[in-house]
C-alpha cells in the first residue's frame, strides 16, 4: 500500500492513490497529494474541492464527472460548472482527480 507523508505523519493509501481513511484529510493532505500529480492548488481548486466534500456530506457519495458538473452549476453558478472549467482545473479528469484531492473515494462508475 502506498503513503503519503505530511507533517511527520504516514498517511496510507489505495492502490490508487486515494486516502485510505477519509478522516486523515486536511489542507497539507490535499497539496500534498496535488504536488504527487504535480499540481498546484489555486483559490479555483480549493473552490470545488470544498464544493465535492459539501457534495461527499449531502449523499455519501463522490459524484461522477456529470453530477459533478451539474452541482458546481447550482453551487458556483455556470461560469464555473461546466465541463471545459473543471476540465481546465483538474486535466481533464475532474470527478476523479478532484475526488483525490478532497480525500473522498474515488467515483464508482470512474475507470
Amino acid at each position: 500500500m502506498n503513503e503519503l507523508l505530511v507533517d511527520g505523519r504516514h498517511l496510507p493509501l489505495d492502490q490508487d492513490g486515494y486516502l485510505a481513511e477519509r478522516q486523515d484529510w486536511s489542507e497539507a493532505v490535499a497539496a500534498a497529494l496535488a504536488l504527487r500529480e504535480e499540481m498546484e492548488l489555486s483559490n479555483e481548486h480549493w473552490e470545488v474541492l470544498y464544493l465535492l466534500r459539501d457534495f461527499y456530506s449531502e449523499f455519501q457519495l463522490s459524484p461522477a464527472t456529470r453530477p459533478l458538473i451539474k452541482y458546481a452549476a447550482l453551487k458556483l453558478g455556470p461560469e464555473k460548472g461546466n465541463s471545459l472549467h473543471l476540465n481546465r482545473l483538474f486535466k481533464g479528469t475532474p470527478a476523479k482527480l478532484a475526488a483525490k484531492l478532497a480525500g473522498l473515494p474515488k467515483p464508482t462508475n470512474c475507470i
